[in-house]
C-alpha cells in the first residue's frame, strides 16, 4: 500500500505557497499605499496655479465654456479624476467655476461650489486636461443652461467618493440636463453614472 505522506506534503506545500503569495501581495499593496502617503505630497502646499489652458478673458471676448478633469488627490488619483466646468460669458472679465468639493461638507457648506475663480487651476498638484470646449455663438445660452442646472443639483448636501454622488456625478448630471454640452466623460470619472 503506497504511503500517504508524499500526497499530503504536496498539498501542504501548495497551500503554503498560496498563503505565502497572498501575504506577499498584501504586503506589496500596503507598501505601495504607504509610499503614496509618505511621498512628500501635501494638499496644503500642492500647486493650485493656473495651467495656462483657458483663454485669457482680457484677450478673448467671446463666450467660453470648458470642462476639465485632473487626477484626484492622493491614492484616488491612481484610478479616478475630479471634473469641473469653467465658463465666461461674452465680454466677461473672468470665469465662473462650477464643481463639487466633498470636504466642504465637513465645514457645514454645500458641496456645490459656484464661484469666480481661475478656470484651469491644478487640482492639488495635478495638471488638468481639457475634456470639452465650446466657444462663440450660442455659448452664452449654453452657459445660462449650465448655471441653472448647477443651481438645481439634487445632491448639494451629500458627498460620497464611491459610488457617488461626487464631483463627477455633478458634471455628468449637468451634461444630462444640458445635452447640448455633448459631453462624454472618461471611464476614470468614477461616479458619473450615479443617479442614472
Amino acid at each position: 500500500m503506497p504511503s500517504a505522506c508524499p500526497r499530503n506534503s504536496s498539498i501542504s506545500l501548495t497551500l503554503f505557497r498560496r498563503t505565502h503569495l497572498k501575504r506577499i501581495l498584501l504586503l506589496s499593496m500596503v507598501m505601495l499605499a504607504l509610499a503614496g502617503c509618505i511621498s512628500g505630497k501635501d494638499w496644503r502646499t500642492a500647486s493650485r496655479e493656473p495651467a495656462g489652458i483657458a483663454p485669457d478673458p482680457a484677450v478673448t471676448k467671446e463666450a467660453v465654456l470648458q470642462v476639465y478633469g485632473a487626477r484626484a488627490w492622493g491614492w484616488r488619483g491612481w484610478f479616478a479624476i475630479h471634473t469641473w466646468i469653467a465658463a465666461k460669458g461674452t465680454g466677461e472679465p473672468g470665469y465662473t467655476v462650477y464643481e463639487v468639493v466633498g470636504w466642504r461638507l465637513h465645514r457645514g457648506q454645500p458641496v456645490v461650489r459656484i464661484e469666480k475663480d481661475l478656470p484651469d487651476r491644478f487640482w492639488f498638484g495635478e495638471k488638468p486636461r481639457l475634456l470639452k470646449e465650446h466657444r462663440g455663438a450660442g455659448v452664452d445660452e449654453l452657459i445660462d443652461a449650465v448655471d441653472r442646472a448647477a443651481r438645481s443639483y439634487p445632491w448639494a448636501g451629500t458627498y460620497q467618493a464611491f459610488p457617488g454622488p461626487n464631483s463627477n456625478t455633478f458634471t455628468a448630471w449637468i451634461s444630462r440636463q444640458v445635452p447640448q454640452l455633448d459631453l462624454d466623460l472618461p471611464f476614470s470619472a468614477l461616479g458619473s453614472g450615479y443617479g442614472d
